[in-house]
């Protein structure tokens, strides 16, 4: 049987242990009673379940003692703590370490740097980066020297900067109501559709009232009723200003009689000048861009368009200057530009000089392509410093469809847009319009086709078909439509709007060798350069292109047929399909 005091210390051992400091004397007094206490098998079970308790608790949860049994196994938190303290020793250390080292100083750093050594090292230094500085500098310089320099652009007005559309017959146009005839309000509602043309005006009219050679029933001032209201015309000008269109006002006085200036005994009377001058000022001071003026070579009189001139010349709108068009039917190249004089000719002038390439009768294509060829050099060379213009069509021939068909309008529309000057297109042209069958083109009114719709989308009302024909002459078929004219038309509209070789670049012949084939270069400064070869024959031709800035090949901006897809071509032997024309382009290399 134990002691009382053997079993009081073998019961006092679990505090020992949890203890985090014993104390050593009482401990090495102990010993025996803690042996006796260990053999005692009473206290064995006891002992044995709380080391097993103390081993299972979470590591997390057992005392931080030293002397405990777990703090030696691996993972214990002496452990870490003793790691972290090692690593703290080495940073010191070698914090130390670098605290000690200072450098050079001052003193000892003078001495190295004026070694001989060191002097010239840097003296070596010094010349590199001044040889290397001047060595820029020159370069640079010469760069600039011999580098080309670029040709000032021309100063051009707005008419000189893109393509102009005519909407001679407004009630052709679109009717905006139920009666049949075409109104200022459906030119209005059709602006939209004048924007993606990318024409930088239209001439519209004309307008004012005017019944058949009465000139003291006519009023130059008023709008013909039965085309709407001199409100209405303003609200076709705000349209068209929000578009950024310009509107050009035709003023021809007898446009409905047989002489668009009645006779000579009228025109000629102040009181029939001075009318004329009030209506031009009238209607600039409504807004309009411009004043065109019908068969200017019944006049006879340059002096009156020297007055005319003055008049738009003394205004402008918007800061930009007012211009003034002159129409003619002569077709010869100097009794056109005898109208259209240095000092007191008008801005531009229009005429039916080219009408020779569209002749209903022409069948013969062989060598069309020489005979626009002189036609067109002869044009140029009589214009001068003049602005030239192209225009086809109404109100002397209808249109052009109907006269060469699809392909040579297409062709057509080219050789305008990328000819020096501005080019004239006479509404449905876009599309290919054909005129009503068995009526003088010039005398007649055709509706433009907007859809396969009652009336083609013209009207509302009046004239209603029973039964529409489908046709792709519309221009619902062909918008958006990739191999359509309009599409064809909208994307060389554009280009004669942004590349500066079209716009007012050099113009230069290029011998094709072919009677049937007319082709040119436009050039301006360092920019793109466009080639134009137009096959007037309505047969393949091969042709080999003679000019000494051609390269050896050449993108394809342009074909009049959508059937081509090559976007490269070579020159050598060029392969044209019938009655097709090409717009080619390469970039500027320095020579």
């Amino acid at each position: 049987m134990a002691a009382p005091g053997t079993g009081e210390i073998g019961g006092g051992e679990t505090p020992m242990v949890i203890q985090e400091r014993a104390d050593p004397e009482r401990e090495m007094g102990q010993q025996g009673s803690r042996g006796d206490s260990m053999s005692s098998p009473a206290v064995t079970p006891e002992l044995d379940m709380k080391d097993v308790e103390l081993n299972e608790m979470d590591p997390e949860k057992q005392p931080m003692n030293a002397s405990s049994p777990l703090a030696g196994s691996p993972g214990s938190l002496g452990e870490k703590n003793g790691v972290v303290k090692v690593k703290m020793e080495e940073e010191e250390e070698e914090a130390e370490m670098a605290a000690k080292f200072t450098g050079l100083s001052k003193e000892q750093l003078l001495q190295v740097a004026g070694t001989p050594g060191w002097v010239r090292t840097r003296w070596a230094l010094l010349i590199l980066f001044w040889l290397g500085w001047l060595g820029m500098l020159a370069g640079a310089i010469a760069i600039i020297v011999q580098a080309p320099r670029c040709r000032d652009l021309p100063k051009q007005d707005w008419w000189q900067k893109g393509g102009i559309y005519r909407i001679r017959e407004v009630e052709g146009f679109q009717d905006s109501g139920s009666d049949g005839i075409g109104d200022l309000t459906g030119v209005k509602e059709r602006m939209n559709y004048l924007s993606t043309l990318k024409v930088k005006g239209f001439v519209i009219g004309p307008l004012h009232v005017n019944l058949e050679d009465q000139p003291y029933s006519t009023n130059l001032q008023d709008v013909d009723p039965k085309l709407g209201t001199l409100q209405d015309f303003r609200d076709v000008l705000q349209a068209a200003k929000k578009k950024n269109i310009k509107v050009i006002l035709d003023l021809t006085p007898n446009y409905h009689g047989q002489l668009p200036w009645f006779s000579r005994d009228v025109w000629l009377q102040g009181d029939f000048q001075n009318k004329m001058k009030e209506a031009i000022q009238f209607w600039l001071s409504e807004g309009v861009s411009g004043i065109q003026i019908g068969s200017v070579e019944h006049l006879n009189d340059s002096q009156l368009l020297s007055e005319w001139k003055n008049i738009t010349e003394q205004d402008t709108v918007d800061d930009q200057a007012r211009v003034l068009i002159a129409m003619t039917s002569r077709n010869d190249a100097r009794g056109i530009f005898s109208l259209m004089n240095e000092t007191t000719g008008v801005d531009m002038l229009t005429s039916q000089y080219l009408q020779e390439l569209v002749k209903p009768d022409q069948n013969d294509t062989t060598t069309l392509g020489h005979t626009a060829q002189k036609l067109i050099k002869d044009y140029l060379q009589e214009a001068g410093s003049r602005w030239p213009s192209w225009s086809m069509g109404r109100p002397y021939l209808g249109h052009l469809a109907k006269s060469m068909g699809e392909q040579l309008l297409r062709l057509h529309h080219l050789l305008f847009y990328t000819l020096p000057g501005t080019p004239f297109t006479d509404f449905g042209d876009e599309i290919g319009l054909w005129d009503m069958p068995g009526e003088p083109a010039a005398s007649n009114v055709t509706h433009m086709q907007w859809d396969n719709s009652a009336t083609y989308g013209f009207s509302r009302g009046a004239q209603q078909l029973a039964e529409p024909e489908a046709s792709n002459i519309t221009v619902q078929a062909q918008q958006g439509h990739k191999g359509s004219i309009l599409s064809f038309f909208q994307e060389l509209s554009e280009l004669r709007t942004k590349e500066r070789s079209l716009l007012h670049g050099d113009f230069a012949l290029v011998q094709s060798l072919n009677s049937s084939v007319f082709s040119y270069l436009r050039v301006w400064d360092q920019n793109k350069r466009f080639l134009v070869v137009l096959n007037f024959a309505r047969q393949e031709r091969t042709v080999s292109l003679v000019h000494s800035h051609l390269p050896s090949q050449v993108d394809v901006e342009l074909s009049t047929h959508p059937s081509r897809e090559e976007r490269q071509l070579n020159l050598q032997n060029l392969k044209l399909l019938p009655s097709e024309g090409l717009l080619l382009s390469f970039p500027y290399m320095a020579h």
